[in-house]
């Protein structure tokens, strides 16, 4: 219940964000499409940095251990559930964007300061290992369906300074190398920076809407519960009969990271790659708004179920 409450005003925390973005746009101070601008800053210099800082942590056997188990179950859940989102999005005629908007969780901006101010700063190694891997699939799978494109272009792929990231913080945890300090509290600094600017990027999409039709559109709350509540019941049966939880004497921890990974609402990431792309932004950023709305309830929910079955 504990965990539940705390998550509960996290969230909470950053719907305000929210408004703060929606606020200075109706307050004339910017103006909603400013807000591409952030988006950019957001995936090409924000992401990385959180994860490079995530990876510079002591190297020790206890460490790798939880890290391979994180690695592990964040692979086998997003390839189970892209499987079964894909044949969802076949069977409700689902367009691009809304397909996204349920598989891609929003991790890469709320697992951060979710696990830190849950957890403590020592555990949010293993949320970025869950980050890792989806970041492979936001860059292959759902970049390719939001820019319609017929084919992957690995170069552009291999070359991202996502995925480039992700090889730097590898390589540095493995070989046990530690950047100056002047350099980590600098990455560090500007990762801090994802939850706010994330969820201002929303803010500021979503008072460019009519309300009315994103209340009034139906399909909007369909996907949020396909994204709030039946992907995090499918995850949670699936930790469960991986039996995952109880590998060591910190994997029920770290399953709950992965867990609350998943659990949280659809993605900025879909939202800005909308923009980036151009795809309908206004859409995604409204299924991101209304799963966010809905998160403050369903995610501690969801929380006191995984610590009453696993």
């Amino acid at each position: 219940m504990h965990i539940s409450i705390l998550l509960m005003e996290q969230i909470i925390e950053l719907f305000i964000m929210i408004l703060m973005g929606f606020i200075i746009v109706k307050a004339g101070i910017v103006k909603d499409e400013d807000s591409k601008v952030l988006s950019k800053i957001v995936l090409y210099l924000i992401i990385p940095c959180v994860i490079i800082n995530a990876f510079q942590v002591d190297y020790t056997s206890k460490t790798v251990r939880g890290l391979l188990i994180a690695f592990a179950a964040s692979v086998i859940l997003q390839l189970v559930l892209l499987f079964i989102i894909s044949a969802m999005g076949r069977l409700f005629h689902m367009n691009e964007v809304e397909v996204a908007s349920v598989y891609y969780s929003n991790s890469g901006n709320l697992i951060v300061p979710i696990v830190t101010f849950i957890l403590g700063q020592e555990w949010v190694l293993y949320g970025c290992a869950f980050m890792s891997v989806q970041l492979v699939f936001l860059w292959t799978h759902c970049k390719k369906i939001i820019s319609r494109e017929s084919s992957y272009d690995w170069r552009k792929i291999v070359f991202n300074i996502n995925m480039i990231s992700i090889v730097i913080g590898v390589v540095l945890f493995f070989t046990r190398i530690h950047l100056p300090q002047l350099i980590n509290d600098t990455i560090g600094s500007v990762g801090s920076m994802i939850g706010p600017a994330s969820m201002i990027v929303t803010g500021m999409l979503f008072a460019g809407m009519d309300l009315k039709k994103v209340f009034a559109n139906r399909r909007v709350y369909f996907v949020t519960f396909l994204r709030m509540l039946l992907v995090p019941l499918i995850s949670l049966i699936l930790i469960k009969i991986s039996h995952m939880a109880y590998l060591s004497a910190d994997a029920p921890k770290i399953m709950l990271i992965v867990f609350l990974a998943v659990i949280t609402p659809s993605a900025s990431t879909v939202t800005q790659m909308c923009q980036v792309y151009g795809n309908d932004s206004r859409y995604a950023s409204a299924i991101n708004v209304v799963t966010t709305l809905c998160a403050v309830v369903t995610m501690p929910v969801m929380v006191l179920l995984y610590e009453e079955f696993i």
